[in-house]
C-alpha cells in the first residue's frame, strides 16, 4: 500500500533523562522539566512537600500523579499560540508507596481521598519566557479528580438503572490516553477503572458482567474498599458502572461539568483518536487488555450540523468493533440493538445494555482478539491509521503473528476508498517490536530496537512518535530479553520507509507517555510517567528509601521521584525532529 512522502527524523539518536544530576540532552536539543507531580496550580496554592505529607485537600489543588496523555490548546493565533497555551494532562494513577509518608500498610479515609485527588486530569495555563516554559496563574487552571461531578450523556443516562448507586456520580480514575474534538474540547479515557473496586464480604461472587470486565474482591491491591464504601462491589454494585467511558471536558470553561459520553462505549479506553471523514467524526478507541478489541465511533451526521442544533456529535452515531481476516483485509461490525445477535431474543435489551456490556457485545458479533491494544494514530494526510499492540499472550489470526508475544508490535490500515467511515479496510503490520538478539524475526537495527510500544502519535509532517511501557517486571531482565533494550523510550518513524531512530530514553522505571507540540513544531512536551517504581532490576522504593530506584527529576537527597513533562526544544529554535 502506498504510504507518505519520506520525511526526515531526528538527527540526534538520543537524549537521555538519566538517573543523575547532568541536565538532560544530545546535541542540538535541550530539555527543561515542567509541572512535576505536586506543582500547585497558582503560585499562592500549597506547596509540594518532598517527603509526601501533603494532604487530601492540598493535593487537590496541585498537580496529579503519574502523568499520560495530554494536548496543548494554544491560546490566540499566530505566533502567540506558540508561546502561551494550555497544557491538559490526565494522570493514570497513584503509587501506593510514593503517595504517602508512610506508605500503604494502613488504608484511611483520607489516603483514599488523596489517591483519588491525585488521578484525573490538569488544566494549566503555560508561557514561554526567558527563562523557558512555566506555569502561570490563570483562570483556568483547574483539576479534575475522582470525586469532581460528572453528568452522563448519550444512550445510557444519568437515570438509567444500572448507574443508580449511594452516592451522586462522580469522579474519573486511570485516565490514560486521550482525544481531541475539532469543535475543542478534550477526551479524557478511563483504562483500568476496575482495579480500584474490592470487597471484604466472603459471599460475594461476580456477575458474568463484572467477571468480562475484570472485577473481583481484590482489584489491584488499592484496597480504597476497606476506607470508603463507594468503592465496595458488595455494598455498592452499581458504582462501577459508572466507569469505563470517555470524559469529554472543556479546558477553556473551567466551571464547565465534564460528561461522559456513553455512544462510545464503556471498555478500558486506552484513548479517543478523534479524525474527519466527509464532515463526520471518526474515533478510534483500543481496549487495552490481552485479548481485547479495537473499535471506532462513526458521527451520524456532519459534526457542524449536529452542533448547529445543539446536539453533541458524540451522542449521535454507531459504534463499530474491528474484524481483522488473514487474507490482510477487515470489516468494522456494528454494536447496534436488533441488528446481528444483539436483539432481545438473545437478552439485549436496548442500546444502553449493548453499551454498557461494550465487552460482551463484541464478543457476541465475532470481533478479533488482539495483543492489547493500545494508542491509535491517525495520519494528518493520508488518512491511514496505526495501532500500538503492547504485548500479549499470543492471539488467534494473522494480524497477532507472535505466539506468545513479549515485545509487541504496530499495525497499520487503510480505510477503503480512503474513507475513515467506510466499514472495510485493508491492514498490514508497520513492525515488530523486540531484539533481534533473542527473536530473528525482528528487523529493528541494534541501535534502535524497542519493545511494548504504546503511545503513538503523529506530527504535523507525518513523522510518527512511538512511545514505549515496558514493564518493570521485565526492564533490563536479560532473561526476559530485555537487557540490550533499557529503560522505557521514544523513537520517530517514517511510515513510507519504516525507517525508526531513537530520540530519547527516560529514567528508571519510568513510562514515556503523552507527547505533542506547539502548532509551530518548535516546541514538543512529554510526558515521564512514574520515574522510580519498584523493578525487578533496580529495586523496590519503601516508605524510609523512596529513592531506591531513581530519584528524577529533583534530585534532592531528601525528595522522591515525580512524574512530569519535559519540553524539548531545538538550540536552534528549529522544527523538533529535523
Amino acid at each position: 500500500m502506498r504510504r507518505d512522502l519520506h520525511r526526515p527524523l531526528p538527527s540526534c539518536p538520543i537524549a537521555r533523562f538519566t538517573d543523575d544530576r547532568r541536565r538532560p540532552h544530545c546535541d542540538g536539543y535541550t530539555a527543561q522539566v515542567l509541572i512535576p507531580w505536586g506543582t500547585p496550580l497558582r503560585s499562592d496554592g500549597p506547596v509540594w512537600k518532598q517527603d509526601a505529607s501533603n494532604t487530601a485537600a492540598e493535593q487537590a489543588q496541585q498537580v496529579g500523579m503519574h502523568h499520560d496523555g495530554m494536548h496543548y490548546f494554544p491560546i490566540g493565533h499566530g505566533p502567540h499560540g506558540n508561546r502561551r497555551g494550555l497544557l491538559v494532562l490526565n494522570h493514570e494513577y497513584a503509587d501506593r508507596i510514593l503517595l504517602y509518608a508512610d506508605g500503604d500498610a494502613e488504608i484511611t479515609p483520607e489516603k483514599v481521598n488523596k489517591a483519588l485527588a491525585a488521578h484525573g486530569v490538569t488544566v494549566v495555563e503555560i508561557a514561554r519566557g526567558k527563562d523557558g516554559w512555566q506555569r502561570v496563574d490563570s483562570r483556568y487552571n483547574r483539576r479534575i479528580t475522582g470525586t469532581t461531578p460528572m453528568r452522563f450523556s448519550g444512550p445510557v443516562s444519568a437515570t438509567h438503572p444500572k448507574l443508580q448507586a449511594n452516592n451522586p456520580p462522580m469522579g474519573t480514575l486511570n485516565n490514560c490516553s486521550h482525544g481531541v474534538t475539532p469543535w475543542g474540547t478534550y477526551l479524557a479515557c478511563e483504562e483500568n477503572w476496575n482495579s480500584y473496586f474490592g470487597t471484604q464480604d466472603l459471599s460475594w461472587t461476580p456477575t458474568a458482567e463484572q467477571a468480562r470486565y475484570g472485577i473481583n474482591r481484590e482489584g489491584f491491591g488499592y484496597r480504597w474498599h476497606v476506607a470508603d464504601p463507594r468503592f465496595d462491589t458488595a455494598a455498592n454494585p452499581n458504582e462501577a458502572n459508572r466507569f469505563g467511558w470517555v470524559i469529554e471536558i472543556d479546558p477553556f470553561n473551567p466551571a464547565s461539568t465534564p460528561v461522559k459520553r456513553t455512544a462510545l462505549g464503556r471498555i478500558k479506553h486506552e484513548g479517543a483518536t478523534v479524525t474527519e471523514s466527509r464532515g463526520r467524526i471518526v474515533v478510534y478507541t483500543g481496549d487495552d487488555q490481552d485479548g481485547d478489541y479495537i473499535y471506532k465511533f462513526v458521527g451520524k451526521a456532519p459534526w457542524k450540523a449536529l452542533k448547529a442544533v445543539g446536539k453533541s456529535p458524540l451522542d449521535h452515531g454507531t459504534l463499530y468493533v474491528a474484524r481483522f481476516d488473514d487474507d490482510g483485509t477487515g470489516r468494522w461490525l456494528p454494536l447496534v440493538h436488533g441488528q446481528g445477535p444483539l436483539t432481545k431474543t438473545n437478552g439485549w435489551a436496548d442500546q444502553a445494555d449493548v453499551l454498557l456490556r461494550t465487552r460482551q457485545a463484541a464478543d457476541a458479533v465475532g470481533a478479533t482478539r488482539m495483543d492489547r491494544p493500545e494508542w491509535i494514530a491517525v495520519h494528518p494526510r493520508t488518512q491511514d491509521v496505526f495501532a500500538t499492540l503492547t504485548n500479549g499472550s499470543g492471539w488467534p489470526g494473522a494480524v497477532n503473528p507472535r505466539k506468545p508475544n513479549p515485545y509487541g508490535h504496530i499495525i497499520h490500515w487503510r480505510e477503503d476508498g480512503g474513507d475513515n467511515t467506510a466499514t472495510t479496510f485493508r491492514w498490514d503490520v508497520f513492525v515488530l517490536a523486540g531484539d533481534p538478539a533473542y527473536d530473528a524475526t525482528v528487523k529493528l537495527d541494534d541501535s534502535d530496537i524497542f519493545g511494548s510500544p504504546d503511545g503513538l502519535w503523529f506530527d504535523g509532517d507525518g513523522r510518527l512518535w512511538i512511545q514505549t511501557d515496558i514493564s518493570n517486571s521485565v526492564q533490563n531482565r536479560a532473561d526476559r530479553g530485555y537487557d540490550r533494550i533499557g529503560n522505557n523510550q521514544m523513537l520517530a518513524a517514517d511510515p513510507a520507509t519504516g525507517e525508526i531512530r531513537r530520540f530519547l530514553v527516560g529514567p528508571r522505571g519510568a513510562e514515556i507517555t503523552g507527547v505533542i507540540t506547539t502548532p509551530d513544531q518548535r516546541t514538543m512536551f512529554v510526558n515521564v510517567q512514574h520515574p522510580g517504581e519498584a523493578t525487578n532490576a533496580w529495586g523496590t522504593p519503601t516508605p524510609a528509601n523512596p529513592r531506591a530506584v531513581s530519584n528524577w527529576p529533583d534530585f534532592d537527597p531528601a525528595g522522591r521521584p515525580r512524574s512530569a513533562t519535559v519540553v524539548v526544544r531545538k538550540t536552534d529554535g528549529g522544527v523538533i525532529g529535523t
